[in-house]
């Protein structure tokens, strides 16, 4: 009778594999609990020993904080629009280009929501002119990738808008952050929301009975 073979072990991973694996694991929960979340809690999601994690961050809240950053990554979120197919009416398009984004914006406020009361994690004062500078230059850094694959989205009809692609695609990336924002009595479904951006809130008007065209 044969010995039974060796069990192969997992390969190692990288720190910055394991990283990336520990705040994968550990963004859900943190939605859940906030900064109650326990390493405990997080470890047993990740599948690892509790003290791996400490060998990756320097306590929780640098974990928590890692875990902000990546809600903030739009990778994956440009990656998806880049996927969106030009073949599809341009009011298809940026529908679902809506719902990618606004996905995305969403995830930023469940992690930050669940982090307001971590008080290290909130901004820092701004001091002076520099900080400020240095916060636009961040914000905008975030904003021109979503904003240069709306803009892609918008160049097949190029010939056919009133305004160039580039400057469509700001003012829809506008549109969207501002109807996500919160107070909004009914906000607007994304395809009503893409609808009002390509036909304006006043429609044809409508001919009276008996009107000849």
């Amino acid at each position: 009778m044969s010995e039974p073979k060796a069990r192969r072990r997992a390969p190692a991973m990288d720190p910055d594999q394991r990283r990336a694996m520990i705040v994968s694991a550990a963004l859900p929960l943190v939605v859940e609990y906030g900064p109650m979340v326990t390493t405990a809690k997080i470890a047993r999601a990740a599948g690892i020993g509790e003290g791996t994690i400490f060998r990756v961050f320097s306590d929780k809240e640098a974990l928590l904080a890692a875990c902000m950053e990546e809600a903030l990554r739009p990778d994956a979120t440009i990656a998806h629009l880049e996927g969106i197919s030009l073949d599809q009416p341009l009011a298809a398009r940026l529908t679902e280009a809506a719902e990618v984004l606004r996905g995305h914006m969403n995830r930023i406020g469940d992690v930050a929501g669940a982090l307001a009361s971590l008080g290290k994690l909130s901004r820092p004062p701004v001091s002076d002119a520099a900080d400020v500078e240095e916060g636009n230059r961040r914000r905008e850094a975030g904003l021109a990738a979503p904003r240069a694959a709306l803009t892609a989205l918008l160049e097949p009809e190029r010939d056919q808008l009133r305004l160039s692609p580039e400057r469509l695609a700001d003012t829809f990336q506008l549109m969207l952050m501002s109807a996500g924002r919160l107070g909004a009595r009914e906000p607007l479904l994304d395809a009503e929301l893409v609808d009002l951006f390509l036909h304006g809130a006043v429609g044809p008007a409508e001919k009276a009975e008996g009107e000849e065209g």
